[in-house]
């Protein structure tokens, strides 16, 4: 059986393995889904519709009390965990009822299911056109960007908006790609759609403060904690990569930088990036990682992807001896 926390077999292992290939040759070569198949975005439907019922809008919460507050935060959680409960039950089902198969049929099949839990050629994609936006002209750049992150972008200028880019790229390589490998070696495919469930529900959910014309400082408040919860391994394992990935190990400085940002996970990774590059990562008004680093210019998101796509390589290579080893 796929689904072991005891003991990794050697069928076990091979599964595995073959199925982060699968995973990643699909990745590589063609890509993302179309929306219709893309789990995802099913995903993402559910958020949008019960979202939508349990975020006031931003009139009605300015007369909000602590009680309605509550609600909000309950019902949250509730949607939450019924969303997990059933993606849960469905991946446990199906993962025992392919169990029959030989190992190679299972790691062609989960490695299939696998691709669209996990994304990188679509994201260093999307970050890659920043800079090639950039040389058309600054506004250009900052549409480009507004595709990746959810802050205001208007008023950026070119270094900002490198910046961004590189620090999306560094916190994007955890969520969209080493966390969900990390859980799927973990704890097979329910593992690895549970995570993305709450990646995903944190991405639309876990908000202070007003969004969409909604607030959702409690309504998504479980959303934000569980997804907290969950990178955490993996924010630490992709720090600890990219200084491998140059021969490095992390120093002092990497926890003063992981400390800077208000989240619990994203300074590891930018604050790993920054260091490595020896680049100055900022969000305007909020925090400043490496402050003495040099000024982000056009050949740093080049640099920034490269050092990913090394990580992600080491990523795949310790996995498989572990598993191997194991």
């Amino acid at each position: 059986m796929l689904f072991n926390f005891v003991y990794f077999t050697p069928e076990y292992t091979q599964i595995l393995v073959l199925a982060m290939l699968v995973g990643w040759l699909i990745d590589r070569y063609l890509g993302e889904p179309k929306p219709a198949w893309h789990p995802v975005v099913w995903i993402g439907y559910y958020l949008d519709y019960y979202g939508k019922r349990i975020a006031p809008k931003v009139a009605d919460a300015e007369v909000l009390d602590e009680k309605h507050a509550t609600k909000e935060f309950l019902l949250g959680a509730f949607f939450w965990l019924l969303a997990a409960l059933v993606l849960l039950g469905v991946a446990l089902k199906f993962q025992q009822a392919i169990s029959v198969l030989a190992w190679y049929w299972q790691g062609l099949i989960f490695g299939i299911l696998l691709k669209p839990l996990f994304s990188w050629c679509m994201l260093r994609d999307e970050v890659v056109a920043v800079e090639f936006a950039l040389e058309n002209s600054l506004n250009t750049g900052r549409q480009q960007l507004s595709r990746l992150v959810s802050r205001d972008v208007s008023q950026l200028q070119a270094r900002e908006v490198r910046e961004s880019a590189i620090e999306t790229l560094a916190e994007n390589l955890n969520d969209s790609v080493i966390s969900p490998l990390f859980w799927f070696v973990l704890t097979g495919l329910p593992g690895v759609l549970l995570y993305r469930f709450a990646n995903t529900a944190d991405a639309m959910w876990g908000y202070r403060g007003e969004r969409g014309g909604r607030v959702w400082t409690w309504a998504g408040k479980w959303a934000a904690r569980a997804d907290d919860v969950l990178s955490w391994p993996g924010a630490r394992i992709t720090a600890l990569l990219m200084y491998l990935a140059v021969a490095r190990m992390p120093t002092v400085s990497l926890w003063r930088e992981a400390g800077v940002t208000s989240s619990p996970n994203g300074g590891w990774t930018m604050g790993a990036m920054a260091l490595i590059l020896d680049v100055r990562l900022s969000k305007p008004g909020v925090y400043v990682l490496h402050a003495q680093g040099a000024e982000v210019d056009s050949s740093h998101i080049r640099l920034a992807v490269k050092l990913c796509e090394r990580a992600i390589w080491l990523w795949f290579v310790v996995a498989s001896l572990c598993l191997f080893c194991f």
